[in-house]
């Protein structure tokens, strides 16, 4: 059972040393609450307690000697609630967000964000649930087709300048930052100025907003491959023949400013023109909205169309159709049986 508690002007003690407790603190006096601070048992013998307590948190610091502390509270019918150390400070944590839905976060994922200091967030990321996630400062640096809010160079500085200044970063990117992501480049800065680096690999929206749409990006006998291809540029002549000789299901991610010249290149290099094409737009956020045509047709098809969105090109496309279908049948068969139930 989890219950939620206004705090807002309620005294809560946080009890730890400085570096281990710092968010704690910080998440109580987000909540509202009126923090006071014990950041050492032996500052506690013979202090009197705060009045009017509403509850302790006690991290988790590893110093000897909390014990008594938190039993003269407990004996005082004060609650006491456990809270995890801070992290060493000063690192970043590349963070996969997911297609943009926090249900897709990883565990790791929510655990990295909790334990940040500073978060810089992508618009393709859950940003709109950060504040239920973390306390820590939200930085939005997100990049639009054609306007960048703040540089990559840029970015990594402020990672790099944020850590060293001794706060855990969280830099949350969309999708897995090494599909597209930039990852390697973040990384590559962070290890040229000596600054701890890890990586939390996301749910990649290449397979989960097609899923979104019913649409398996393998099937049985249908397809045992696919690719995955960045839309932001044109793909040249010989990308195209490599593609089409490959088979199985092409994947593009943030293809629709080339989706013209990726139908017209495919069909000059030989794939057929009624080879079956999907256009996933927004997954997993309001508004989604899945295009069906094929090769031939899909670029007026698709005119209305705009990112975010996964095409996916191949036969896969037919099995998620057929799938609906026989879904539908079946909830009209459902719905025959009530009513004769019923009658």
């Amino acid at each position: 059972m989890q219950l939620t508690i206004d705090l807002t002007g309620r005294d809560i003690l946080v009890t730890g040393a400085p570096a281990a407790a710092r968010q704690a603190v910080r998440r109580y006096q987000a909540a509202g609450a009126v923090v006071h601070r014990l950041t050492s048992p032996h500052d506690a013998q013979g202090t009197p307690l705060p009045e009017h307590l509403f509850l302790v948190a006690a991290v988790e610091d590893g110093q000897p000697g909390w014990a008594a502390v938190l039993d003269r509270c407990r004996e005082a019918g004060i609650p006491v609630a456990a809270e995890p150390a801070a992290g060493p400070a000063g690192h970043v944590t590349l963070v996969g967000g997911g297609p943009g839905t926090g249900d897709l976060l990883t565990v790791a994922a929510v655990k990295a964000l909790r334990d940040a200091d500073v978060v810089f967030y992508d618009r393709l990321a859950p940003y709109q649930e950060l504040p239920l996630l973390t306390s820590a400062e939200l930085v939005d640096v997100g990049k639009k087709p054609g306007h960048h809010k703040v540089s990559q160079s840029d970015i990594e500085k402020l990672m790099v300048e944020s850590a060293l200044a001794g706060n855990n970063v969280v830099r949350l990117k969309g999708g897995d930052p090494y599909v597209f992501g930039r990852g390697g480049e973040e990384v590559a800065a962070c290890v040229a100025a000596g600054v701890k680096v890890r990586v939390v690999s996301g749910v990649t929206s290449a397979i989960s907003v097609p899923a979104a749409a019913g649409i398996p990006v393998t099937h049985r006998e249908v397809s045992h491959m696919f690719t995955v291809v960045s839309g932001h540029a044109p793909l040249t002549e010989e990308e195209h023949h490599h593609l089409t000789g490959l088979g199985g299901t092409i994947v593009v991610l943030m293809g629709i400013g080339t989706l013209h010249q990726l139908a017209a290149g495919l069909r000059r290099a030989g794939m057929r023109q009624d080879m079956p094409m999907a256009v996933v737009e927004r997954g997993y956020r309001p508004g989604q909205r899945t295009t069906i045509a094929d090769l031939g047709t899909i670029a007026s098809a698709a005119a209305g169309c705009s990112n975010p969105a996964v095409l996916v090109i191949g036969d896969v496309v037919r099995v998620a159709e057929a799938n609906q279908q026989h879904a539908g049948a079946a909830a009209d068969l459902d719905r025959l049986a009530a009513s004769l139930l019923g009658s």
